[in-house]
């Protein structure tokens, strides 16, 4: 959503990513973002193992108008699936969540990602 602009009242929404499988699908958290404008999220479905991924998108060159979504990790059940919570990052840009299944239990994970 972005603000309105001077004079007007009305918000305008704007779609970044429509998600639908197997490239990811329900969402359930929100995103964070990193100093160059880049979102970072989860998604519960989808990704190579169908068991939820963590994405990266990127905003439009200039003069372009698509965001570009970037697969950054594909879950799986021995390690972790689902993942139903945001994320977090640290100042080396490493990213840490938690899965709702998975690992030795079968009782969700936390997580680390580094670049």
């Amino acid at each position: 959503m972005s603000p309105p602009k001077a004079g007007d009242t009305a918000w305008t929404e704007t779609v970044l990513k429509s998600f639908s499988q197997p490239r990811g699908a329900q969402p359930e958290a929100g995103l964070i973002a990193d100093t160059a404008g880049n979102l970072y999220g989860t998604t519960y479905k989808g990704g190579a193992n169908n068991d939820g991924m963590v994405f990266e998108l990127s905003p439009p060159k200039v003069g372009a108008t698509n965001w570009k979504e970037t697969v950054l990790h594909s879950f799986n059940l021995d390690k972790g699936a689902g993942p139903v919570a945001g994320l977090v990052a640290d100042g080396a840009g490493n990213l840490y969540g938690t899965t709702y299944y998975g690992g030795a239990d079968d009782n969700g994970v936390a997580f680390e990602l580094m670049p």
